[in-house]
């Protein structure tokens, strides 16, 4: 588990950074403003469906199916699945889309409700661009489901990485050639799920499992499939769908508010995406065999060290984001017309969003024992709970709050959320925190603590009001200071006998020497 863990934890980390190219130049050439706002409402659309029946619902239920069928039916059971719920899915997809296109201003009007004027019709416009790549990132969520279930995490996680490769050149292009930014930029988005798709498609034909379109029918396995689905559609998917909330309530506050919410998020998806996404796809197939030949205690182990993973690593992210949210985001972002004010307002956001990151990835890593035991009833049921709370949480904070208060509803929610899947586990005898855990979780924590104080003194003494120094000399400061962070931590974690340096460096120089010997 721990290689496919860092297998797709690292394909993915390339493309958080890709990604993170992406949006600096987009901060750079729409600053956070009228038009950033409009496009940034147009690519949320997609991505929200994507989440839901791509990578949420519709493979939390494909994938335990696809892969007790592949283990158990042998491959052309599976390749006849895999097909059936391909044609579903996309005939399905591309009927939403149509939907969507001829009635895009209505959908507009409800996702960013509090838009008027050019920023709306821009965001309409953008949108009718942009929809499309929903069908496309769907149908490549799909292959990736069945390249997941073979076991070939690689290249799943590998062809993602296109799409921010593509943004970065649509972005380039339409600044410095076509002179029209968010349209071009839009255009790429749509490429991207067409090349995303084709990678995929080729990556499962050459491994045998390439599903093929038939005429979709109600077949026994389609209507298992949709039993399962049903119900997952929001309890996969309540991260998304709570980011959404954040965003309709963004549109009632000051224009600019969406812009500088998704700047502060995307920062924060860096380690929720590596930490979160890598352990749920590499822990369901895992959860599904143990649970298929009825092994408990492979169960609680496996939930346990990916408790232990994620703690190791998000918990130090997320105090860190926490101390030096203001010059992270200066130093990342306030270049052109994206303003060191902007940063500072966005870096409040961040804070907010950072505080419930453990509860966010502990989501991902929860999810898939309800996922592997066939239940996507119970997820649904928090996820509607937490849903509403959110919802009444960011009616309660946004306007005391301003522009703090929708990541700070998220936030809660998903502590909420959280809480309440574990307990549920638990009393099923699913996940039972062992000794081994809770003794690292309390070092790792300390560890953190410590981390955060010399990092908090290092920026007072050395670098006082770094968010407002020069593009270069901020960045390098920065970086020192989160060099600083990360010695201090793993200083810490090695005095604790939480990670013994030493070894893990020995063991670092036995593969570096076997490597260069092949």
């Amino acid at each position: 588990m721990l290689r496919n863990f860092l297998t797709v934890g690292s394909w993915t980390m390339l493309s958080r950074v890709l990604g993170l190219v992406r949006d600096q130049l987009l901060a750079a050439f729409l600053g956070a403003g009228p038009v950033q706002d409009a496009y940034l409402i147009a690519l949320r659309l997609p991505n929200m469906f994507r989440r839901l029946f791509g990578e949420g619902a519709f493979n939390a239920a494909f994938v335990p199916m696809f892969t007790e069928r592949y283990e158990t039916k042998g491959h052309q059971s599976a390749l006849r699945f895999a097909g059936q719920a391909l044609s579903g899915l996309m005939l399905w997809l591309a009927l939403l889309t149509v939907l969507a296109e001829i009635f895009m201003p209505l959908v507009v009007s409800f996702i960013g409700s509090g838009l008027t004027g050019t920023r709306f019709e821009t965001a309409v416009h953008l949108s009718r661009i942009t929809f499309p790549y929903m069908l496309l990132i769907c149908g490549a969520a799909l292959v990736s489901g069945v390249l997941n279930g073979l076991g070939k995490f690689t290249a799943a996680a590998a062809a993602y990485v296109t799409f921010n490769i593509i943004g970065i050149a649509a972005i380039l292009l339409g600044a410095l050639v076509w002179h029209n930014t968010a349209v071009v930029s839009a255009w790429g988005v749509t490429l991207s799920g067409v090349v995303q798709l084709g990678a995929l498609y080729w990556a499962a034909h050459r491994a045998g499992m390439a599903p093929h379109l038939t005429w979709p029918s109600l077949s026994p396995d389609m209507r298992a499939l949709l039993r399962r689905m049903g119900p997952g559609l929001v309890g996969s998917g309540v991260t998304q769908i709570n980011l959404t909330v954040d965003t309709i309530i963004a549109t009632h506050l000051p224009v600019g508010t969406p812009s500088i919410l998704y700047f502060a998020d995307r920062i924060n998806q860096l380690p929720l995406g590596v930490l979160g996404s890598a352990a749920g796809t590499a822990l369901l197939p895992l959860l599904t065999r143990h649970i298929a030949n009825n092994d408990r205690a492979a169960v609680h182990s496996s939930v346990n060290r990916a408790i232990d993973y994620t703690l190791l690593l998000t918990l130090p992210a997320m105090i860190g984001m926490i101390v030096l949210a203001s010059p992270i985001m200066a130093a990342l972002f306030s270049y052109g017309h994206f303003t060191v004010a902007d940063a500072i307002l966005s870096g409040q956001c961040l804070q907010a969003y950072a505080l419930g990151l453990p509860a966010f990835v502990l989501i991902k890593v929860l999810s898939p024992a309800f996922f592997a035991e066939g239940d996507t009833v119970t997820p649904v049921r928090i996820g509607f709970f937490t849903l509403a709370l959110n919802l009444v949480l960011n009616l309660l904070l946004y306007r005391p709050l301003g522009h703090i208060g929708p990541p700070l509803a998220s936030t809660i929610a998903a502590f909420v959320n959280c809480t309440l899947l574990a307990v549920i586990l638990h009393r099923r005898g699913l996940f039972i925190a062992d000794p081994l855990l809770k003794g690292r979780a309390l070092r790792i924590a300390g560890a953190a603590a410590l981390m955060a104080l010399w990092v908090a003194a290092g920026e007072k003494l050395a670098a006082p009001g770094l968010p407002y120094w020069h593009g270069v000399w901020r960045l390098g400061m920065l970086t020192a200071l989160i060099v600083f962070g990360i010695l201090a931590y793993g200083v810490t974690l090695d005095a604790l006998r939480v990670v013994r340096l030493r070894d893990a460096t020995v063991a670092l120089r036995t593969r570096l020497n076997r490597r260069r010997a092949r």
